[in-house]
């Protein structure tokens, strides 16, 4: 895999690629307001593996989606890779996501008409990198997670583990700032989960990205750099590992 491109890192290293201050997201449901994260501020360093833990409802997906700047919050400021997301308008916040930040799924969501490759191609063309960049990129990383010999097949030919190896290769095709993770080893067996969690610590260790996760995977969180536990849409710890 080539060196990682320094174009998007947030400098100095140590500066928090993910701040969050007071923030907080109320759905209105009918007549009545639902508050789903109530004045969360917390810090996430860069080229970390960080969990966002607690219970079902807890608001982890909801704070996903903040990070991932799919939700927009209540009140309270976001500021990713150096950017206060809250300042863009809707295309430019389109085109900062499509940039900065990857995704990685509970179901995969591979778009199943179109093979591996094309699957990872995908998120270059949004992006409107040219043809040679797009398939030298997708084909590096397809190698990168083992999956070359399978760049052909399509997400009905491939196993769960495959298709998660797809997925994380999709994520970082486009070298993110970070990559967002909602329960991505709950549909494996655990074997093939560990053999996932290895593969994303070291994509993460080789293209220098964040990994933020929300799950109850115990496996999964045994790898964490940084815990933020979540219950009532609160946080309620943060701790990060030596």
């Amino acid at each position: 895999m080539s060196p990682r491109r320094e174009t998007n890192r947030t400098e100095p290293d140590d500066k928090p690629v993910v701040r969050l201050d007071s923030v907080t997201k109320t759905y209105r449901i009918g007549a009545v307001d639902v508050p789903a994260v109530r004045g969360v501020s917390l810090s996430i360093a860069p080229q970390r593996f960080t969990m966002l833990i607690g219970p079902s409802g807890s608001g982890k997906t909801t704070l996903l989606n903040l990070i991932g700047c799919i939700d927009a919050p209540t009140s309270g400021s976001i500021d990713i890779a150096g950017q206060d997301v809250a300042r863009l308008s809707d295309n430019a916040l389109s085109d900062f996501r499509a940039r900065h930040v990857g995704f990685i799924f509970q179901g995969f969501s591979l778009i199943p008409v179109l093979t591996a490759y094309e699957n990872v191609e995908y998120p270059l063309l949004l992006t409107g990198r040219a043809a040679g960049e797009r398939r030298d990129a997708a084909l590096e990383m397809l190698e990168a997670v083992g999956l070359k010999e399978q760049r052909r097949q399509r997400p009905n030919e491939l196993s769960g583990g495959q298709k998660q190896r797809v997925a994380i290769a999709r994520a970082l095709v486009k070298r993110p700032d970070i990559v967002l993770a909602d329960e991505p080893t709950a549909n494996l067996d655990s074997e093939t989960g560990a053999s996932v969690i290895a593969l994303m610590r070291r994509m993460q260790t080789e293209s220098r990205t964040t990994f933020i996760f929300a799950s109850h995977d115990a496996q999964l969180i045994s790898h964490a750099d940084a815990t933020f536990a979540i219950r009532d849409g609160l946080l309620v710890t943060g701790s990060t590992a030596p």
